[in-house]
């Protein structure tokens, strides 16, 4: 037990230091080499075929798919007796909501100013779709994790889900509403946030 913490422990402060390197360098430099070598990868998948696919992929880390599958997801858990979960993942959603607003008015850091696919307004670092999505499928997949026996369907649905996150990222530089950095360290400082939130919902609900 004290192992599997200490290595908790570490994760997050792994994840809270490439955090702060990725926004030392914001500060400093507003175009990163990594933004325009991450832009340039992802920008050559664009096409008229792919843009449709990769704006629905993208709405899955807004409030507009997100509040309509928490609620669904909710009522499956209130159904199963499972209520605590609900609470449990629109807290885990709200904090990081918040924690996304504060580091925004921190930074302020302007969109990217290449071609934008979409128009998306406020502050780009770091990308709160992507710490959105981070928290509430992350949130779900250690629901997943704690409560399906078997293994296969486990790890499949926690393996799919991981990808799709990823996925729902990468579509935010592809649309030119974010620069590679603000994604990365969306995902870093959700991962971090997440190991957090789960062990004192752990201590206070389980």
């Amino acid at each position: 037990m004290k192992k599997k913490l200490r290595r908790r422990h570490i994760a997050v402060i792994i994840c809270v230091v490439a955090f702060l390197v990725i926004a030392a360098f914001v500060v400093k430099s507003d175009s990163l080499y990594i933004d325009r070598l991450g832009y340039k990868f992802v920008s050559s998948f664009i096409s008229d075929f792919k843009t449709p696919i990769v704006k629905g992929i993208t709405n899955f880390g807004s409030e507009k798919i997100i509040i309509p599958l928490f609620a669904i997801v909710s009522i499956i858990f209130i159904i199963f007796k499972r209520g605590k979960y609900s609470l449990l993942l629109g807290l885990c959603l709200l904090f990081q909501v918040i924690l996304n607003c504060v580091l925004k008015n921190i930074f302020r850091r302007s969109r990217p100013s290449v071609l934008r696919l979409i128009e998306q307004g406020g502050y780009s670092f770091p990308s709160g779709h992507t710490m959105a999505s981070s928290a509430f499928y992350g949130y779900l997949m250690y629901i997943i994790y704690k409560n399906v026996k078997n293994k296969y369907l486990k790890w499949g649905s926690i393996i799919l889900i991981s990808i799709f996150v990823l996925f729902i990222g990468c579509s935010r530089i592809y649309l030119g509403v974010h620069y590679t950095s603000d994604v990365l360290a969306g995902f870093f400082i959700s991962i971090a946030y997440l190991i957090v939130f789960i062990e004192l919902s752990r201590g206070v609900f389980e």
